[in-house]
């Protein structure tokens, strides 16, 4: 996974809140190789009336095409633990999601595969989601959104910061504090030698 600063792209609007990652992407479609891609699967149910893609729907719209940051409402990504909804996400070419809260296991595996969840406001949220779609600048360092002369905060725990920032999973994480792994077992064996097997 490549680490990241700064983004710059296309925002666009999913002004729904609870979109589960069943809605993110339906159980039916994760049999699909992932080598594959998962993109076309994005959103679905909602994006279709069968075959056909719902003109109403945002996401469908022109101007919406390309863009690589999603403006969502409240709860997304609540439900079940599926790793593939980011797969799908990140497939499409979404590299933020923006969003007043996420469902816990989504954002961390957001984090894991590269994908920021960024946490900002209900009133912000609605500040964005009526600017979409709008070109958006996103600062890692800075933990700010930009568009246009609107700057906004947003949230998001320290630790996912520097593993987005480093292209980090939990592996590369607890490898980057080998040395101190090392001088911890170091004492411990010193002062508690009966603990480690005879060689």
């Amino acid at each position: 996974m490549t680490g990241w600063t700064l983004h710059h792209g296309l925002a666009a609007a999913l002004p729904l809140e609870n979109i589960d990652t069943d809605q993110i992407i339906p159980a039916r479609f994760m049999s699909a190789p992932r080598e594959e891609g998962y993109g076309r699967f994005l959103l679905h149910d909602l994006r279709r009336d069968g075959d056909a893609l719902r003109p109403d729907f945002t996401l469908n719209h022109p101007q919406a095409q390309g863009a690589s940051l999603l403006v969502a409402r409240r709860n997304f990504g609540g439900g079940s633990s599926r790793e593939a909804a980011v797969y799908a996400l990140h497939d499409a070419g979404f590299r933020v999601v923006i969003a007043p809260s996420f469902g816990d296991i989504f954002a961390a595996n957001a984090v894991n595969n590269g994908l920021l969840p960024a946490r900002i406001t209900e009133d912000q949220a609605d500040r964005l989601l009526a600017a979409c779609p709008a070109v958006m600048t996103v600062d890692l360092q800075a933990q700010m959104l930009t568009t246009g002369s609107d700057s906004i905060p947003f949230a998001l725990d320290p630790v996912w910061r520097q593993k987005l920032i480093n292209g980090w999973d939990d592996i590369d994480l607890t490898a980057s504090h080998a040395a101190a792994i090392t001088a911890f077992t170091k004492t411990r064996q010193a002062r508690a030698p009966w603990v480690w097997p005879n060689d």
